[in-house]
């Protein structure tokens, strides 16, 4: 097994942790079906899609095989395995895991509410991760997550699905019961690697984290093609591109996020490594995920910090294009000026004004505007003003 980042007791800690998880479904990501206390009444209950494993080779189980069924399976050989995918859980399908793996009474409220940031816990005898997978939907410049729960114990692991979604981003409606097995990258199956499996249930998990870490790269991909339209819509002039550059730079927050927060799990699973006597190759698979990751938490990164310049670059050209306006103001102002100073002086009705008895005051009044007007004009153009 592996080993946990933090230890979980005392009672203040332990309310605190209840509070907080009381608010986090809300706020995590709204409008997402993210607790499994939101599914519908009327829809069927669906049952875990369980696999057997011996010696590294997976097979499908008779039919009505149980959760007892598969633990008993597990606890007959070292070499056994037991996997559990949860497509669709619903509140009696976790009452019924719960039950069978004796799941702490706080881990059975943290995977009913769900909405949590990635972690990594451990009960008694049983690891408990949250893990967030991301796919990028480029027609609405929006990262999607969705969140997987994984609990291991000894010679069994879960897999719940918490968003009607599975690891490739196909809904759990279209799943059958290969396809969380077929849509894996590299060996195209999570069950075939025969060597892989060998290593036990933390082979599973590596695999896991494993797909998940590698769909980041593409969605860092997606919004990095968009920040470069971003920046040609700043030097276009586009005067609406800056809530553009916003809601691109709260998706790119929200996967700087989630890579942190893979990275500290991805940590503490390294962490256990001796303690729980992990097999050197796989220590080696999770140091070439932490690699990817890193590489994920850097374009991460760099992608927030430019998308941060773009802003300050867009907020700098609009400050000129508005100093340029007030000066084309300005000396349209200073123009119309002019004449209106010549009509307010003649204007004013004095008796003794010669100009206005003049057979050519009409004309010089005039021609003062006019010569005061083009003037102006020219001396502003001259000065790029106009």
């Amino acid at each position: 097994m592996f080993n946990r980042p933090t230890e979980r007791f005392g009672l203040r800690a332990d309310l605190r942790r209840r509070s907080e998880r009381r608010v986090q479904p809300a706020e995590a990501n709204p409008g997402r079906p993210n607790s499994i206390l939101n599914e519908s009444a009327e829809k069927e209950t669906a049952h875990p899609i369980i696999r057997l494993v011996s010696h590294g080779v997976a097979s499908k189980p008779p039919a009505g095989t149980t959760i007892e069924d598969a633990l008993e399976f597990a606890d007959q050989d070292t070499e056994h395995l037991a996997m559990l995918f949860y497509p669709e859980p619903d509140p009696e399908q976790i009452a019924e895991l719960g039950t069978a793996w004796s799941l702490h009474p706080v881990m059975l409220e943290d995977i009913l509410l769900a909405g949590q940031r990635p972690k990594i816990e451990r009960y008694g005898d049983v690891l408990f991760l949250v893990v967030r997978s991301a796919r990028y939907v480029d027609e609405l410049e929006e990262v999607q997550f969705a969140e997987f729960h994984i609990l291991v114990r000894r010679g069994a692991v879960a897999v719940i699905c918490q968003d009607s979604q599975w690891l490739d981003g196909t809904e759990t409606p279209d799943l059958d019961e290969e396809h969380p097995f077929e849509t894996m990258q590299h060996d195209n199956s999570i069950l075939a690697n025969v060597n892989l499996l060998t290593l036990g249930v933390e082979a599973v998990v590596y695999r896991v984290i494993d797909e998940i870490v590698d769909r980041y790269e593409p969605v860092l991909r997606g919004l990095e093609i968009d920040k470069e339209q971003v920046e040609r819509q700043v030097f276009g002039g586009d005067t609406a591109v800056a809530e553009r550059i916003y809601r691109l730079s709260q998706e790119v927050v929200d996967m700087q996020q989630t890579v942190s927060s893979m990275s500290e799990v991805l940590t503490a699973l390294k962490g256990g490594h001796e303690k729980y006597q992990i097999p050197p190759e796989l220590q080696k698979y999770l140091d070439d995920v932490a690699d990817h990751l890193a590489k994920a938490a850097t374009h991460s990164r760099d992608l927030r910090e430019e998308l941060a310049q773009i802003l300050t670059v867009n907020s700098t050209l609009v400050a000129q294009r508005q100093n340029e306006d007030m000066k084309k103001i300005s000396g349209w102002a200073a123009i119309l000026f002019a004449p209106t100073l010549v009509g307010a002086i003649y204007g004013m009705n004095f008796d003794v004004m010669p100009e206005l008895h003049w057979a050519f005051g009409y004309p010089m009044a005039l021609g003062l505007m006019l010569v005061l007007t083009v003037g102006l004009y020219i001396i502003f153009k001259r000065s790029k003003w106009m």
